[in-house]
């Protein structure tokens, strides 16, 4: 009878030991509810097949692979294994109460399945352990009763050994449902730890290789040493930064060197110095250093262990911060020339009353005196008028007053100029086309310093032209912007003043103040617009005011 137990419980944990064989950690569970189900099936047939007696009762642990593969397998796998255990044993009942006995524990065993399989899958390793001892033991109870029922009716005792028989019976049972959920939930607790390790593996490979490709194109040098202090990471621009380009040609080729070994002249004492004092865990500062010129600034940084806290490298950073002084020397001078201009501003305000009361008194004088002066104060007139005409320019460029914006149409605008402009030009002989754009959206924008902007650059396009010259004002609205394009027929304007056009008091003519354009440009950004000039020596000159359309409704009332 041991032999027939031993073979029965061998057979019934067959499901359990053919998963052990199956599981591969890169396939995981894919799959596993179909093959335990197929398995346990396997072991269902093996253990009818060797069922052996106890007191002329057949004993087999067919109940184990039908649990264990209902509970793992699910719903499904129940159904299956159940009819296939229903058909197995259908053939071999021999009587109404052996067919009565078995119909009870086929019902209790489904009924008892289908309350436990939903727990069973959402419970914990433990919890899995403990569902499935209590399930068995409530079958085996069951199976013990009905055992105990049909042996009184056929009126065979209880012997010594067939208890034995039994509890043997129930032990193997028992112990083989333990085994099979402790093997198979130790084969997924080391299936999720493998998961996660790749997961983590996974992560931190990502990390690690943004962190490099960082490096690598970061604008600061970098070189990061090992605790025997060996090279195991150098940047492009490290390579060039620390001079090692006439000795290595590649960062490859300086990977487990020693850093003091591949430093060369110029800067490389004092890298070695830096990085012996990060090895050494001391904090280095920041070390400036002038060379060829630039101002770098060259620091150390301790790597640790973030467990024991022991040293286990060193990274060397040097910056090129010429730009950045020379930035913050130009911001000085900025914030100067800003505080010359305020002061300017308010001095040449000032100035406008004392020559406003000279130009009466010149007037005035001018009335009383003989003929033959009168071209001299005429003179003295104009260049009066000049100087304000400066001053009230200057002023309009540096003053920072608020605008008042209303929603309108730059063709109305333009409109407005056309017949002031239609009568310049007929004076200097020349002709105006305006071609308006009906699709034109409206713009937030100041009326007075829109028109201004677009008379100054008019009449610079009027004066660069000879007679019969033709300017031509045109709007339009591309790619989300209002384009206004203002072109002349006159002389170009060339190269080498083209990048001067905009700067203040730059200018051409005799009588220029060199603040049109400086003014014009000025009202532009205020209107959250720009001004782009094309223009060919002996082709004209074209002007092209735009307005982005998010830009200008948003644009800020002070500039």
């Amino acid at each position: 009878m041991l032999k027939d137990l031993l073979l029965q419980f061998f057979l019934s944990v067959l499901p359990v030991f053919a998963f052990l064989l199956w599981h591969d950690k890169e396939r995981g569970w894919n799959g596993f509810r179909p093959f335990i189900a197929i398995t346990s099936g396997l072991s269902i047939v093996l253990c009818l097949l060797t069922t052996s007696s106890v007191n002329e009762y057949e004993v087999d642990f067919r109940i184990i692979p039908l649990l264990i593969g209902s509970l793992y397998g699910g719903y499904r796998a129940m159904i299956a294994l159940t009819v296939l255990h229903t058909a197995l044993r259908i053939p071999t009942l021999s009587s109404l109460e052996e067919t009565f006995s078995f119909v009870v524990f086929l019902c209790f065993t489904v009924l008892l399945l289908l309350l436990a399989i939903g727990r069973f899958q959402r419970a914990s390793s433990i919890r899995r352990e403990r569902i499935g001892l209590f399930v068995i033991f409530l079958q085996l109870l069951v199976t013990t009763i009905i055992m105990s029922v049909l042996l009184v009716r056929d009126g065979i005792p209880w012997t010594l050994s067939a208890a034995l028989d039994v509890l043997m019976a129930v032990a193997g049972m028992l112990l083989a449902i333990w085994l099979s959920i402790y093997i198979i939930e130790g084969i997924k607790e080391k299936q999720q730890l493998h998961n996660k390790v790749n997961q983590l593996s996974t992560s931190y490979r990502n990390e690690v290789e943004k962190l490099q490709q960082f490096i690598d194109i970061a604008p600061i040098a970098v070189m990061i040493i090992d605790r025997d202090g060996r090279i195991t990471h150098v940047n492009d621009e490290g390579l060039r930064r620390f001079h090692l380009t006439d000795t290595y040609k590649s960062v490859d080729d300086l990977k487990k060197k020693r850093y003091d070994y591949v430093f060369q002249e110029s800067a490389g004492g004092m890298c070695v110095n830096l990085l012996e004092r990060g090895l050494q865990g001391i904090p280095s500062g920041t070390v400036p250093h002038m060379e060829e010129g630039k101002m770098l600034l060259y620091s150390s940084v301790t790597l640790r262990d973030e467990g024991n806290l022991e040293v286990t490298g060193a990274a060397l950073i040097a910056q090129d911060i010429t730009e950045l002084s020379v930035l913050r020397d130009e911001i000085g001078r900025m914030e100067r020339l800003s505080l010359v201009g305020q002061m300017a501003a308010s001095i040449t305000h000032e100035i406008r009353n004392p020559m406003a009361v000279i130009r009466g008194f010149v007037q005035l004088i001018q009335e009383r005196s003989p003929q033959a002066h009168r071209e001299y104060f005429r003179v003295i007139m104009e260049e009066l008028d000049r100087t304000n005409l400066i001053i009230s320019d200057f002023l309009s460029l540096a003053q920072n007053r608020e605008l008042e914006m209303e929603t309108a149409s730059l063709n109305a605008s333009i409109n407005d100029l056309a017949p002031l402009l239609l009568a310049d030009a007929n004076l200097r002989g020349q002709s105006l086309e305006v071609d308006i754009s009906e699709d034109l959206p409206p713009l937030k924008l100041n009326d007075r310093e829109i028109k201004q902007m677009l008379l100054n650059i008019a009449r610079n396009g009027m004066e660069a032209m000879g007679e019969k010259g033709v300017l031509r004002i045109r709007t339009a609205y591309e790619n989300g912007e209002i384009k206004v394009y203002i072109s002349d027929e006159g002389v170009g304007i060339p190269p080498d003043t083209m990048k001067s056009l905009f700067e203040p008091f730059f200018t051409t003519k005799t009588q220029g103040t060199g603040l049109g354009l400086p003014l014009c440009l000025s009202i532009a950004e205020r209107h959250g617009g720009r001004i782009d000039v094309q223009s060919a020596e002996g082709g004209g000159t074209t002007f092209i005011v735009s307005f982005n359309i998010l830009n200008a409704t948003g644009a800020h009332n002070t500039p």
